[in-house]
């Protein structure tokens, strides 16, 4: 069964706590804090796998979550970090954030990897919290959560040349001579139902085609199937428009290479610019001369090379893979795509100290993924830790820009999941 869109959720570990500890031995008086770092959480990797052809074993387990990192312990040994959790994905696959339909990754090299949900660091040991005038500081950090986030993947299949036409113009029987895929071929429309590929070799060389399910008038606002693979031609470097010379209903060569044309353009007008050569198809049931004059009429409407051929009698086909491998080698080789690099609004919240204040009914909220990250590592039962982050929330600039948004004594300050008390200085 072929799948190439699904949703899974992934989280990376946590990372290990700190260790309050001390160290306690004989005839070593005041022996201090030594209370070890926890380790780091696993990280979630996805790897890029030319085995892979489908999304389908994400439809039986879709939750995935990475190993925790270890807590760190006294005489300073610290926490052994968690284990990745690395998921195998088809060569071609796309990472969004599911959520906000951020591009994460895109898997198109074999064995490309990318971390999706990093893990926690870890948390730092009482060793680290000590002063002048902290000298035996009874708390350590406790380690970062892990990412958690749901991911929505989909594959595009990664072909050179893409073969498209309406159905049953000859396509899968074209791949099926051309290379050792064999896609079920019969006589009568959407014999395909999903995308096959072929390797193709030529001489020293070899390319890979792709053969998607056949297009009809309106596929681009969802009749028939082949609306719900165009996204694998999207990265296809050649498109083949495969003609058929004397379709059996009557219809016109040109006419049907323009229906199949326009709802090329309505899916992406990119795709339709795409560099392109028609394939007349089945060209054994006509003369020689009839099938030269149909690729001479398309010629001229068109301006793309035509190539008459029988992928039954294999006339024409040599010609014609030897003009495709010219064509590519000609073509530039497709480029992943890069995932956007932060907003002028996320940098400005960065430059502003990583927070942004909002007045609401009951308070004020601070969003701020640092400072959450701050919070989430305090013993909040340790008077000592507390005391430890107010100094820093001081520092970040905080206390002075809630004044600034008009805080008074009493009101509530949320920062994510942790709800605070507004105090004024004594």
């Amino acid at each position: 069964m072929f799948v190439d869109e699904v949703q899974i959720r992934v989280t990376a570990g946590k990372g290990g706590d700190g260790s309050a500890s001390f160290r306690r031995e004989k005839h070593v008086p005041r022996g201090g804090p030594d209370g070890g770092d926890g380790g780091k959480g696993g990280d979630v990797v996805l790897v890029a796998d030319e085995g892979m052809n489908t999304l389908l074993d994400f439809r039986f387990k879709s939750e995935y979550r990475a190993e925790d990192g270890a807590q760190g312990g006294s005489a300073k040994r610290h926490g052994r970090g968690g284990a990745d959790v690395e998921i195998r994905v088809p060569l071609g696959t796309l990472a969004r954030d599911a959520d906000t339909g951020e591009l994460l990754a895109d898997l198109a090299e074999p064995g490309a990897r990318a971390v999706v949900a990093h893990g926690g660091k870890g948390g730092r040991g009482n060793l680290h919290f000590t002063t002048s005038v902290r000298q035996a500081p009874t708390f350590a950090e406790n380690g970062e959560p892990g990412e958690r986030r749901a991911l929505h993947l989909e594959l595009r299949l990664l072909a050179d040349v893409g073969l498209v036409g309406l159905p049953n113009a000859g396509k899968s029987t074209l791949l099926s001579t051309v290379s050792a895929a064999k896609p079920e071929i019969g006589e009568y429309p959407f014999t395909t139902l999903v995308p096959h590929l072929g390797l193709v070799r030529v001489g020293d060389r070899s390319f890979v085609m792709a053969d998607l399910p056949g297009l009809i008038e309106g596929a681009a606002e969802g009749k028939g199937l082949g609306h719900r693979f165009l996204r694998h031609a999207g990265r296809t470097r050649l498109v083949v428009h495969v003609v058929e010379c004397k379709p059996l209903d009557g219809s016109e060569p040109l006419d049907n290479f323009r229906t199949v044309l326009k709802e090329l353009e309505a899916y992406s007008e990119d795709l339709a610019q795409r560099p392109a050569v028609i394939a007349l198809s089945k060209c054994d049931l006509v003369s020689t001369e009839e099938a030269s004059g149909i690729c001479e009429v398309l010629r001229s409407a068109t301006s793309l090379d035509c190539f008459p051929l029988s992928a039954a009698t294999g006339a024409g086909v040599q010609e014609f893979l030897f003009a495709l491998d010219k064509r590519l080698q000609e073509l530039p080789k497709p480029r992943p795509e890069v995932a956007p690099a932060p907003s002028s609004a996320e940098a400005a919240v960065e430059e502003r100290g990583g927070f942004v204040i909002e007045r609401e009914e009951d308070g004020f909220v601070v969003r701020s993924e640092r400072l959450e990250r701050l919070i989430q590592r305090v013993d909040l039962d340790n008077d000592e830790a507390v005391g430890l982050l107010q100094e820093r929330l001081g520092r970040s600039g905080l206390f002075e820009a809630l004044r600034e948004h008009g805080a008074s004594e009493g009101d509530t300050v949320t920062i994510g999941r942790f709800e605070f008390e507004y105090l004024e200085d004594d």
